[in-house]
């Protein structure tokens, strides 16, 4: 038998309190793993910005 088939099995019998309980808790699993997916702006940008960080950077751009 599947986990789905076993969760909804449990379902008819489960108080709705708990029922609630599972679905925000479902909600936010799914919610972090779309947040765990790489994300390549956010990495590039650790490593570009000791470059974009520096005196002479911002000396540069401080006319724009």
């Amino acid at each position: 038998m599947t986990t789905q088939e076993l969760l909804l099995r449990e379902i008819p019998i489960t108080p709705e309190p708990i029922l609630a309980e599972v679905y925000h808790y479902l909600q936010y699993l799914k919610s972090r793993q779309l947040d765990d997916r790489f994300d390549g702006l956010q990495a590039s940008h650790s490593v570009l910005a000791k470059d974009w960080d520096s005196p002479e950077e911002d000396a540069a751009w401080a006319n724009l």
